[in-house]
């Protein structure tokens, strides 16, 4: 397994237009090979920040990788350089493979 991690530092005020476009955009993630899941988290607010996180998990890297050299990966991405006012600097990408694993 692999998880792909973008942390988003949204400047205060920007939030609900941050949220919109992520919820409201088509990702083309589903019917990517080895695509497991997807979430959007939103984290704490301090110093007119708010952090947010994309977190998606892959079978493994070469899955992520595939994904990034795709056509539907330039399509989800597309305009994503317009909205830079909403964001205090560029995203942070964070890639890990797991280790172990545990479940319920």
């Amino acid at each position: 397994m692999y998880i792909a991690m973008n942390r988003f530092r949204v400047i205060e005020g920007s939030e609900a237009e941050f949220e919109e476009v992520w919820l409201n955009r088509d990702s083309f993630l589903r019917n990517e090979p080895g695509f497991v899941e997807f979430h959007m988290l939103r984290g704490p607010s301090k110093d007119g920040i708010t952090l947010y996180a994309s977190h998606t998990v892959w079978a493994d890297e070469e899955a992520f990788l595939n994904w990034t050299r795709s056509e539907s990966f330039r399509a989800a991405h597309k305009g994503a350089g317009s909205r830079k006012a909403l964001y205090d600097g560029p995203p942070a990408f964070e890639g890990f493979t797991a280790i172990q694993e545990i479940k319920a």
